[in-house]
């Protein structure tokens, strides 16, 4: 199921040069899984048209107040009703006043008014405008009734001026819009999130890693801290941004990944180990770099590397251990081992030969394997679907073990 499946979202759009943005935030929230109405305000038609919107969206375009949906119902009492979030996006200095003092002079403050869904504002105008007081003071108001906001981004603006009031990235405002709208399951809960590949250095220039690039452990802090839950994410080199939310700790090596794992397990009630961690490092890396002068072969000897979720269980501490399984063969008699080895709660495999599975892909294809015995086969997901999957299986997990 995508994110945003099920849900109706009215995308209000205003008078200025951020609306172009608009459809591609409206072809996002589609593409999540979200029914997406948009409402138009007098001037935001000045710089977009309602056929865009209306050919994207599959949906009619509303800018006017008294606009009928079905032949007994007035649009901008029966939309409001209907809806899981308002969205205004870019929302001028303008609608951010009116929603301040309670003004309902056209479609989109008027619904603004009448719908018990969320509102979410992210707004967009010159630096000069956002940081006047008058600004600041309606944004403080509108908070206080509970809407909340995207803070613009900072950067060259349309008035050629450079400084805070660009209207976020498309993405950044979905994020904050699952963020609203995900269900807070994991409230409560601590999460230490390992992601990345782990790098063992043979000299000061070359390293022994794979091909990890952590996206699948990025996704699964993301979808974590959208669900509620605090997160500590463990990274190894990876390129990618951290997600909104977690708190990055970034290391190098296994031992490294091991010593800020178990630092910060401390309270922590789930841990989920999703990086790829190497099983050996060299016994002694040369402090200078290797030179190959004429030799035709080179012998590396390797040691064994911490096992991380081995050191966690035998510390005993009662947390809800998920474990990663990256398998070319055998995938579930190996699975199976690892967590009869390990007292894991929850294993993730996968057979990294698969298309579409494994690393360096946006995709995966993984088993579930709990300590009951079930398995649960996902089919090819992007690995934000895959996340959520598995943080669906840990949370019906630990429903099932709570008390009463």
């Amino acid at each position: 199921m995508q994110p945003l499946s099920g849900k109706i979202i009215l995308l209000g759009v205003t008078g200025g040069i951020a609306a172009y943005k608009a459809p591609e935030l409206a072809r996002l929230l589609i593409r999540r899984g979200a029914e997406v109405h948009a409402v138009l305000t007098k001037h935001a038609l000045e710089f977009v048209t309602p056929l865009t919107l209306q050919t994207l969206t599959r949906q009619p375009v509303h800018t006017e107040l008294f606009q009928l949906v079905r032949e007994q119902e007035i649009g901008h009492i029966a939309l409001p009703e209907r809806a899981h979030l308002l969205l205004i996006a870019p929302a001028s200095a303008d609608v951010i006043a009116k929603l301040a003092h309670g003004l309902a002079d056209d479609l989109l403050t008027t619904m603004a008014l009448a719908t018990r869904a969320p509102v979410l504002l992210a707004p967009s105008m010159s630096d000069l405008m956002y940081d006047h007081p008058a600004v600041q003071a309606n944004l403080e108001q509108v908070r206080r009734y509970g809407y909340r906001t995207v803070e613009p981004g900072v950067g060259a603006l349309a008035c050629g001026r450079v400084g805070p009031g660009r209207l976020p990235e498309p993405e950044e405002i979905v994020e904050e819009v699952e963020i609203l709208l995900a269900p807070k399951d994991l409230e409560g809960e601590r999460v230490v999130v390992t992601a990345g590949p782990t790098e063992e250095p043979l000299d000061p220039v070359r390293v022994l890693s794979n091909r990890s690039s952590g996206r699948m452990g990025y996704a699964l802090a993301q979808v974590a801290v959208r669900r509620g839950a605090q997160v500590t994410l463990v990274s190894g080199p990876t390129e990618l941004p951290a997600p909104r939310g977690v708190e990055l700790r970034r290391v190098g090596t296994a031992e490294q990944m091991r010593d800020e794992v178990l630092a910060a397990l401390n309270g922590t009630t789930i841990l989920m180990m999703a990086a790829a961690v190497a099983d050996f490092r060299p016994r002694t890396a040369a402090p200078r770099k290797l030179k190959k002068g004429a030799a035709q072969t080179w012998s590396v000897e390797l040691e064994r590397t911490p096992d991380i979720l081995l050191d966690v269980a035998k510390r005993n501490e009662q947390q809800f251990l998920v474990g990663f399984a990256a398998e070319t063969e055998e995938l579930l008699e190996n699975a199976w081992r690892k967590m009869q080895e390990k007292s894991l709660d929850l294993i993730v495999a996968n057979d990294v030969t698969v298309p579409g599975a494994g690393f360096e892909v946006e995709t995966n294809v993984v088993k579930l394997l709990d300590r009951d015995g079930k398995i649960e086969s996902l089919p090819i997901l992007d690995k934000e679907e895959v996340a959520e999957r598995i943080w669906d299986k840990v949370a019906a997990m630990r429903r099932r073990r709570e008390p009463g």
